[in-house]
C-alpha cells in the first residue's frame, strides 16, 4: 500500500491507475478505524480495481465546543488495518495540505442539511461538503463509499455530487453493529463500561418505534415513546425524527422513510438510524 501525503505526489500515482484502465473506489475516513470502515473497504474492493482510502480529521466539521482536540488519532494502526484489508493507496494529508494559507471557499448544501444534525451543529455539513468536494477533486474516483450510520451526511454528499456534476457513483453501505445492536462508531471509545451498557438503548428504542410505525401506529406517539425510553436510560436526547429517506423532509407512507436519532450519554454524542418500511 502506498501512503501519500501531498497532492503533488497523489496525482501521478492516480494517473498511473487510469493509464492502465483501472477504475478507482474512494473510502473517505477520519481514522480511528473499526469494522464499519472495513466493511466500506470490502465493498470498495468488489466495486473497483483500485481502492483509495483517505484519513483526514477535518477541522471544518467540528464546532467550537466539540471534540476535535480529543478525537482519536492512531495513524500507524489505521494504516496497518487498511493495508491488511487490501487498500492500494492511503491518502493522508496534513491540514495545511487540504486547507492551505488563504483558503476561502465554503460549500453549503441547503435542504437536506437544514434539520436534524444540521440544526444541532451549525456549519457542520458545510465542513463535510467542502472537504468531500476537495477529496473528490483530488482523487477523482469513479465510486465513493460512505456508511449509512451517518445518514444525513450521506444525503448531503449525494445532493452535492448531483448538483455539482461530479459524475461519481455514491454508494451507501449498511450500518455495522456490535452483537448487542449498537452502531459501530469511532466515538464509542469515549464510553465507559456503564455508559456502553446503557448505550444499547438507542438502537433498541429506534427498533421499537420503527416497528410501531410499520404496524400503523401513531407516529407522534412512537417518537415520544422512543424519546422517553432514551431519557429513562440516561440519555439527553437531541432529536428522534421520522423523515423522507431521500429529501429528509416530511415523510409520506408511500415513500421510503428513515427514523433518525441523536442523543448524548456520559458526554458522548451518538447517532443512529433505521429504515421504516414504505407501507406504514
Amino acid at each position: 500500500m502506498q501512503t501519500i501525503r501531498r497532492v503533488s505526489d497523489l496525482r501521478p500515482a492516480l494517473a498511473a491507475y487510469r493509464a492502465a484502465g483501472e477504475d478507482i473506489a474512494l473510502v473517505p475516513t477520519m481514522g480511528a478505524l473499526h469494522a464499519g470502515h472495513m466493511a466500506l473497504v470490502a465493498e470498495a474492493r468488489l466495486a473497483a480495481k483500485r481502492v483509495v482510502a483517505s484519513i483526514f480529521v477535518n477541522p471544518r466539521q467540528f464546532g467550537a465546543n466539540e471534540d476535535l482536540g480529543r478525537y482519536p488519532r492512531r495513524e500507524m494502526a489505521d494504516a496497518r488495518m487498511l493495508s491488511d484489508a487490501g487498500v492500494d493507496l492511503l491518502w493522508l494529508p496534513a491540514v495545511e495540505e487540504v486547507y492551505p494559507e488563504g483558503f476561502a471557499t465554503n460549500l453549503s448544501v441547503s435542504g437536506v442539511s437544514d434539520g436534524l444534525d444540521g440544526a444541532m451543529r451549525p456549519g457542520h455539513f458545510d465542513g463535510v461538503a467542502t472537504v468531500v468536494a476537495k477529496l473528490f477533486n483530488q482523487v477523482r474516483p469513479d465510486i465513493a463509499l460512505f456508511g449509512e450510520k451517518d445518514f444525513q451526511q450521506l444525503a448531503v454528499i449525494r445532493r452535492m455530487a448531483t448538483d455539482l456534476d461530479f459524475g461519481i457513483d455514491i454508494r451507501g453501505v449498511p450500518t455495522q453493529r456490535d452483537d448487542d445492536g449498537l452502531a459501530l462508531s469511532s466515538r464509542n471509545i469515549y464510553l465507559d463500561d456503564e455508559d456502553r451498557v446503557r448505550a444499547v438503548a438507542l438502537p433498541r428504542a429506534l427498533g421499537v418505534a420503527a416497528a410501531a410505525i410499520e404496524k400503523g401506529g401513531d407516529v407522534a406517539d412512537a417518537l415520544a415513546t422512543a424519546r422517553d425510553s432514551l431519557t429513562a436510560a440516561g440519555f439527553e436526547v437531541d432529536y428522534v425524527e421520522l423523515v423522507d429517506a431521500e429529501t429528509l423532509g416530511e415523510p409520506r407512507p408511500d415513500r421510503s422513510r428513515r427514523l433518525l436519532a441523536a442523543a448524548r450519554i456520559g458526554g458522548t454524542r451518538l447517532i443512529d438510524n433505521v429504515a421504516v418500511n414504505e407501507h406504514g
